[in-house]
This record gives C-alpha cells, sequence and structure tokens, in this order.
C-alpha cells in the first residue's frame, strides 16, 4: 500500500511539473449520504455526513484533466437497533479523479480511491476494531465548474474492498457526495 501511495505522488508530482502554469489548487465540502452494501444492510440504513478537503486540478488537454484530492469523509450506517443507532466511520479518503469535459464547463469523472479509517463513532462498544483500517473505492459523478472557479459536483463512491475485520460477513462502503468548491 506504501508503493501505492508513493508512486501515485510521484505521477502527480511530475505531472504537475511537466504543465506547472495548467494547475489549479481548490478547496470543497459538501454532503455525503452512506451506508454498508452486503451481509445484513438494508437500502433504509442510510446516514447523512460531511466531507471537507483540498484539491488539484492538472490540465492534461483541453478535454482531459486530473484531480487528486484530499478529503475527509463522514460515513458510517444505521445499525437499525435503537440501543446502538448510528454508527460513524470518519475516513481520510485519497481520490484521483480523471475529468473528461463534455463542455467547456462541464464534466464526466471516474477514478480510484483509497480510504484510511480515522475513527469510529456511536454505539456501545468501539467499533474500530470490528473494520478494516483502509478502504479501496472507485468514483463516478459529474461536475460543473464555473469561470469564477465556483464548482460544483455530484458522485457516488462505490466500494471495492470488504471493510469488515471480522470473519463470515462482507460489507462494502457505498457513498452518494454533494459538493460545492471553489478553484483559487
Amino acid at each position: 500500500m506504501k508503493k501505492l501511495l508513493l508512486v501515485t505522488a510521484i505521477t502527480i508530482l511530475s505531472l504537475a511539473q511537466v504543465n506547472a502554469q495548467d494547475v489549479e489548487f481548490g478547496i470543497k465540502g459538501g454532503l455525503n449520504f452512506a451506508r454498508l452494501i452486503g451481509d445484513n444492510t438494508s437500502k433504509d440504513q442510510t446516514v447523512t455526513a460531511f466531507n471537507l478537503g483540498a484539491m488539484a486540478e492538472i490540465k492534461i488537454s483541453e478535454k482531459f484533466s486530473l484531480q487528486p484530492e484530499l478529503l475527509y469523509s463522514g460515513q458510517g450506517y444505521d445499525t437499525g437497533i435503537a440501543t446502538e443507532g448510528n454508527i460513524a466511520l470518519n475516513y481520510l479518503n485519497i481520490p484521483v479523479i480523471g475529468k473528461y469535459y463534455v463542455t467547456k464547463k462541464l464534466s464526466l469523472e471516474a477514478g480510484p480511491q483509497i480510504g484510511f479509517l480515522l475513527s469510529t463513532k456511536g454505539g456501545t462498544q468501539d467499533y474500530k476494531d470490528l473494520f478494516k483500517t483502509t478502504d479501496f473505492g472507485a468514483n463516478f459523478g459529474i461536475g460543473y465548474k464555473l469561470d469564477s472557479g465556483l464548482n460544483f459536483g455530484a458522485r457516488y463512491v462505490l466500494g471495492l474492498s470488504n471493510i469488515n475485520d471480522v470473519g463470515g460477513t462482507t460489507n462494502k462502503n457505498g457513498v452518494f457526495q454533494l459538493t460545492v468548491g471553489y478553484f483559487f
């Protein structure tokens, strides 16, 4: 995993050096509608949380750019058990998004992400020991960027790895994100 992060960082920095004049930096934040997908879950177990972080857009061509991000992401699920309630799973996510501009302002987005579980909260027990500390996912979405730097996005993060650290069950994160950001 450390090798993957190192290769990703070197690639991004190399691209930034090649086209340093075509890099924009920004911030973003928004709402998450998160749930677990897998064993013993239902669509009624969605929780609302927030995301917040920094991003850079590296222009590769007129139609294509890369957007690496560093995001705090509140995720989790509703246990459906009155004594336990919502279980918050707090992640530091690092997505690398490929953006294809359909028009000058509208983009289609997709790319991988790695997430690191920072903490859990809720319930009557410490849930952190029940979850793996690393999560892999794939992002799919759309974005709209105004000339002023203000931008809007809608994205679905599909969990690709089982986040349970106990045997017998398989669960993956599923997160729908709505964001507002600003490029400086």
